[in-house]
């Protein structure tokens, strides 16, 4: 609506485009790009400079980036699309495809649809990743062995940080338990395209299905073959707000035996009491667990899903380690030192680590007075935020404090 001051603003128009660029030498190369405006005034801003007679470039297709719930996807998506359906990529969002392709990568989008049959993905683990599942395969096979532990199920944390590769490692230690039935329980919805992907399309779980919200369903698949059931804690583990028992929809979550159920993100549940500030940022959708729904049921005790072992998986599992929730045999770690490490140590070609940026760690150590308060337990009146706030743009920021 206009004030009368300002003039309306046009609705946005979520738009996935593609166009070529008429040099001959880029012959074959289609460019695929976002817009929430018209695609010729966006290509257009990549082509700041002025030519006589017709632009440089063509524009073959504009299409809508809007899925029929409402929600919207980006380039980010159907690149990945393309290059799991073997689209080679030469450079950034440059892609050597047909108009074809890059229509049938945004319905494969649109309608949530990975091709199965084309398994792009045949990447072997890494030497962290191996020892990940190398110990955990063996911690699990010493609990069972040891008649004190029949009646509760194993449990194991993997402390490793962001790109480590968690859900490609999981299936693989998945495959070497010989496990049939995995649930994978997550506190941040986003991350079931990454679950999706590497079962759907790495050559090594050829023949998995997965189970989520609106796709294949677990009455649906086929029992003999290894199923992965992918879902929300809020979702799965929420209670029926009329009756106050589990949803009807998810009975059979709870009737079946897993093999082993999957916490991912499992930092957002173990914040527990500030659960809400943690999601205050999130999508809306996962807002509901930062009200606290499911999360009194969060206990390994009183869980109402029977499974054979749980494995945790964390980028930042500080509370529970330093509550004592995990001990040293229950863990493996996998740190940024870790890994700068290896890149350093690696010896030969084919160094995995590479690509990685030089990283260097510092630590802060905290002025007494602060030290004296937190000694005190007073912690909540501490908050790095606050401690490490600035003010000033640009060359002129500052630290307040």
């Amino acid at each position: 609506m206009s004030n009368g001051f300002f003039p309306p603003r046009p609705a946005a128009r979520p738009t996935i485009y593609a166009y070529e660029d008429t040099n001959p030498q880029y012959a074959g190369l289609l460019k695929v790009g976002y817009t929430t405006v018209d695609a010729q005034s966006r290509v257009a801003q990549q082509y700041p400079t002025v030519r006589p007679g017709k632009p440089p470039y063509r524009i073959v297709l504009e299409e809508s980036a809007m899925r029929n719930d409402g929600t919207v996807f980006t380039d980010h998506d159907i690149h990945r699309m393309l290059r799991i359906n073997g689209v080679k990529y030469p450079d950034g969002e440059w892609f050597r495809c047909t108009v074809e392709q890059v229509k049938a990568a945004i319905i494969a989008v649109r309608i949530g649809q990975l091709n199965e049959e084309n398994r792009s993905l045949d990447f072997k683990m890494r030497p962290e990743q191996q020892a990940a599942v190398t110990k955990t395969a063996a911690y699990f096979a010493g609990w069972r062995k040891d008649k004190g532990n029949r009646n509760k199920p194993p449990h194991f944390l993997w402390n490793c940080k962001m790109r480590f590769g968690k859900t490609f490692a999981a299936y693989q230690l998945a495959k070497k338990m010989g496990w049939k039935k995995v649930l994978v329980l997550t506190f941040k919805p986003a991350v079931q395209s990454a679950w999706e992907e590497d079962l759907k399309c790495h050559v090594d779980f050829n023949g998995w299905q997965f189970i989520k919200p609106g796709g294949l369903t677990y009455a649906e698949a086929n029992k003999k073959k290894p199923l992965v059931c992918f879902g929300s804690f809020q979702d799965y583990l929420g209670r029926n707000p009329s009756t106050g028992g589990i949803k009807t929809k998810n009975e059979w979550v709870h009737t079946t035996n897993w093999d082993c159920v999957i916490l991912d993100e499992y930092h957002y549940g173990a914040w527990r009491e500030n659960a809400k500030e943690l999601f205050e940022a999130e999508d809306k959708k996962e807002a509901a667990f930062g009200e606290g729904e499911g999360i009194d049921v969060f206990d390994e005790d009183i869980m109402p899903i029977t499974t054979e072992g749980y494995l945790y998986l964390s980028g930042t599992p500080f509370r529970a380690i330093a509550s004592g929730e995990f001990i040293e045999e229950q863990i493996y770690n996998w740190t940024y030192s870790d890994e700068q490490r290896a890149k350093q140590d690696w010896e030969g070609p084919n160094n995995p680590y590479a690509a990685l940026p030089r990283m260097v760690l510092l630590t802060y150590q905290l002025p007494d007075a602060i030290r004296e308060v937190a000694m005190q337990g007073e912690f909540n009146e501490f908050d790095l935020n606050v401690f490490f706030s600035a003010e000033g743009m640009g060359v002129l920021a500052r630290f307040k404090y």
